[in-house]
């Protein structure tokens, strides 16, 4: 019961740069793995008209419980305004921890580095989260902006079925059309 209220939680991780934009977008294009339920998520309510995209495939067992989740975030950026990849993820990374902990996880968290997200320079860190010293789920969250658009692509699960999901994981980054 536990581990599924604290999996529930990380797909409510997903959706953190809501940054206020005034123009339109084209969606980015995502090709997700084989079996996973994909899903359109709308648009969170703010107090100005924001351009975002969000979509999340859930990979779930033969009962229906979610094993791991992948969401990727597109928002457009206010002209003008300077996105700080670092601090952004920074914060993203707190909120992991600090939601995990409330949930009497323990968690520890990469340094945040360079790498690539598409065709894009991103960041990214990834969180370890334990139960009792026990790896119970790990969470990766990758981060870029290009021009007027700021992307966060977020994915997690339970941790034996987030390390034999990197091949797919891998794919779906490289696949990425933003």
């Amino acid at each position: 019961m536990t581990m599924r209220l604290s999996f529930k939680t990380l797909c409510l991780l997903a959706s953190w740069l809501l940054v206020p934009a005034l123009a339109e977008a084209a969606d980015p294009v995502i090709t997700w793995p084989s079996g996973w339920q994909i899903e359109e998520l709308p648009q969170a309510a703010t107090e100005e008209p924001a351009k975002v995209f969000r979509q999340r495939a859930v990979k779930n067992d033969a009962g229906g419980t979610p094993l791991m989740v992948m969401e990727l975030t597109m928002t457009q950026v206010e002209s003008g305004h300077q996105v700080n990849l670092r601090g952004v993820l920074l914060e993203m990374r707190k909120s992991v921890q600090k939601d995990f902990g409330r949930g009497g996880y323990q968690s520890v968290c990469t340094r945040i580095h360079d790498t690539t997200l598409s065709r894009l320079a991103a960041l990214e860190t990834t969180c370890t989260i334990t139960e009792n010293g026990r790896h119970v789920l790990s969470q990766t969250l990758v981060a870029a902006v290009d021009g007027d658009k700021a992307y966060v692509l977020s994915y997690a699960g339970q941790a034996a079925v987030y390390a034999e999901s990197q091949e797919e994981i891998r794919e779906v980054r490289s696949s990425l059309k933003l």
